[in-house]
């Protein structure tokens, strides 16, 4: 019967980590633990694992190097009888990139000591020869790693604590992907929420996050958005996570924010899961997904690669189990999350807003250390102190540790989503290192910004005035804001471009109004405020009418792109082209009083209009080009005849026609501008 690699490892009492080594250094072959063994490999497994793992490998010989099990980089170095830098060029060749203290899995230390021509046996030193070096003791928190992925605190933070103060931590996941392939349903199905119902469109619009629990462990959920707008979200997301989920439909495959999201974590270099969702629907076609997979340096389990795949379906439920056994294989095998809850706390801004009657509120992901409730905290340039601290569901609570997501206020102001947030002695500490901190970031904006060079500032003058729409910028959370800014400031060309007046979290106000129109220079088209998912405070609306500013306000972010593209373009002058749409040969001249005539003519292509205008060709010589001035069947005036009818024609200020002219007739039309 054909079983998993986890779950004989289950039935043998085994961990998932000595499994995977046995089995390849037993010449079985080499499996991820959710890999499916057929019946014949299975027995053969199950013979080769009935025999301990002491007895397994050779007794050592004299030339037989015993190593301990969790054995760093520089103590293999000293077993080897090489230096730690050989061991670290060894690991390179693999691709891993391992410092002095990384603890190394079984079969990566078999494959060093094959390429340096050694014999090792893995396990516990003999007592007998005193003169055996004693293999050092591992401390009980600490679980071997499979790969050599480095075992340090979380990303951008420094573990301060000591190395036996560290304990696991729950994981923090990132969910990714392309915009509708159902991120945010797989997660509302693991909170038994509703979260997408909610959410404008169906989209998610700022990241959220959420912890739950399955079987007793915990697992923190970041739900990133998948629309193009917000990959800055997603690269936050990807910058504190310990694993990414890349969730694909099986009716759409791999997509441009799905290509996105896979790059995205590779850079981050955080293991992957890839969750093939949809696979109820009758267009479902899994196997194209792990086809395409591959052209992006993912090569599925099934193809006998490394990366997970999971076949689910978030609205049915099917896969879900299986989705949350390779979470919990993979943060056992690959990750081994750690912190440790007793050293100072510092977290990440998952995302910030300002609530009517709460002030600012603040997702904040704990990552080292414990948040407590009154603690003083820095957040960039911001500080505070925490009043009032709530988990994703609203629950009160009055201390965090690490993984937790938790919605905080007390802050000064609204802090970028992706600052540091970490705890200071007292308020006057933390106002202290705000100010610095602050201080540090206004010169570095200054700096960004800087002034023109002579080949820039020659190429502007050059180009001549270039068209600007001001705009006025308000969302609901600070990410919403930067991801509103990072879209619009590229739109444009040589002949317009965006000026971002002012960006904020909360309402829309006077004074957004007053920025505004302070600078519309009284044309009300080159200036616009946008507001997305947020409302109008005070007299704002009335203000705008008076002072003729447009204000548009979104709950979609591409329909808010759109509507600033809008924008620009109508600053633009319009273009047209010339469209020829008919041809007609004058075959009979009717003279009328007044030294007047008829051209009669027959519509030889296309259609004559009348309004339209013409050119008169006489042979290859055009010998008049004018307006229509009438356009009549029989004695009635027509707006166009067709092809194949006749029609008479008399042009405004011009009467020399002869029987087998030419009529050219054409239009001007517009063109549509594009950005």
């Amino acid at each position: 019967m054909p079983v998993k690699v986890f779950e004989l490892a289950k039935e043998l009492g085994i961990s998932n980590q000595e499994i995977v080594s046995r089995l390849d250094k037993a010449g079985v072959g080499k499996f991820a633990p959710s890999q499916e063994l057929d019946d014949t490999t299975a027995t053969k497994a199950r013979e080769v694992l009935a025999v301990p793992a002491e007895t397994a490998t050779a007794a050592p010989g004299s030339d037989t190097i015993v190593i301990p099990v969790n054995v760093t980089v520089k103590e293999l170095g000293e077993k080897l009888g090489v230096g730690p830098s050989e061991v670290q060029k060894v690991l390179m060749g693999m691709g891993v990139l391992a410092g002095l203290n990384q603890r190394l899995a079984p079969d990566a230390v078999q494959r060093i000591a094959k390429k340096l021509g050694k014999t090792v046996v893995i396990g516990e030193a003999p007592e007998a020869p005193a003169a055996t070096a004693a293999a050092p003791k591992v401390a009980p928190t600490e679980k071997p790693s499979a790969t050599a992925r480095p075992q340090s605190a979380p990303k951008s933070f420094s573990n301060k604590g000591k190395p036996t103060d560290s304990v696991p931590r729950p994981p923090v996941v990132t969910i990714m992907g392309h915009v509708d392939h159902g991120k945010t349903s797989l997660l509302d199905f693991l909170r038994k929420a509703h979260v997408v119902d909610a959410e404008a469109g169906g989209i998610t619009q700022h990241i959220g996050a959420y912890q739950v629990e399955i079987d007793g462990k915990r697992i923190t959920f970041l739900d990133t958005p998948g629309h193009a707008a917000f990959s800055a979200m997603r690269k936050r997301g990807t910058s504190v996570t310990d694993i990414v989920i890349i969730v694909v439909a099986a009716n759409d495959s791999v997509m441009p924010q799905t290509e996105e999201a896979i790059q995205v974590a590779l850079q981050a270099k955080v293991p992957i899961i890839v969750a093939v969702n949809k696979c109820d629907l009758p267009d479902a076609n899994p196997d194209k997904v792990l086809t395409d997979l591959t052209r992006y340096e993912l090569v599925p389990e099934a193809y006998g690669g490394t990366v997970p795949t999971v076949n689910i379906s978030a609205k049915t439920g099917q896969g879900i189990p299986e989705l949350l056994e390779a979470i919990l294989l993979v943060t056992e095998i690959e990750v081994d999350p750690k912190a440790d809850p007793h050293a100072k706390m510092q977290g990440t801004i998952i995302e910030a807003k300002v609530d009517k009657g709460r002030g600012t509120v603040a997702t904040v992901l704990v990552q080292q250390g414990t948040l407590r409730q009154g603690d003083n905290v820095v957040a960039g340039g911001i500080f505070g102190k925490v009043r009032g601290m709530t988990d994703e569901r609203g629950t009160k609570l009055v201390k965090a540790g690490p993984s937790s997501p938790v919605e905080i206020i007390g802050l000064g102001g609204v802090p970028d989503a992706g600052e540091r947030i970490e705890v200071a002695k007292d308020e006057k500490e933390a106002r202290a290192l705000a100010q610095r901190r602050g201080d540090r970031m206004r010169e570095a904006r200054f700096t960004s910004n800087g002034n023109l060079t002579l080949e820039q500032l020659y190429a502007r003058l050059l180009s001549g005035p270039i068209k600007e729409l001001n705009l006025v910028i308000k969302a609901d959370v600070q990410g919403s804001v930067q991801a509103i800014r990072d879209s619009v400031e590229p739109l444009g060309n040589d002949e317009v471009r965006v000026r971002v007046l002012s960006a904020g979290v909360g309402p829309i106000s006077d004074s957004d109004v007053l920025i505004a129109s302070a600078d519309h220079q009284a044309d009300a088209k080159n200036c616009m405020i946008v507001g997305f998912n947020v409302g109008m405070a005070g007299n704002a609306t009335k203000k705008a009418e008076a002072e003729h500013v447009q204000i548009k306000i979104f709950s979609i972010i591409y329909e808010l792109i759109d509507a600033v593209k809008d924008g620009m373009l109508a600053l633009l002058p319009p273009i047209y082209e010339e469209a020829i749409i008919g041809k007609a040969e004058l075959r009979q001249m009717f003279r009328l009083p007044g030294n007047r005539s008829i051209a009669g003519s027959y519509v030889l292509d296309g259609v004559i209009k009348r309004n339209s205008s013409v050119r008169v060709f006489r042979g290859k010589d055009m010998i008049h080009e004018g307006p229509i001035e009438t356009l009549k069947r029989f004695k009635d005036d027509q707006r166009e005849v067709a092809t194949g009818y006749e029609c008479g024609i008399t042009l405004r200020g011009y009467n020399e026609l002869q029987v087998g002219d030419i009529f050219e007739c054409y239009e001007m039309r517009q063109i549509q501008r594009e950005l």
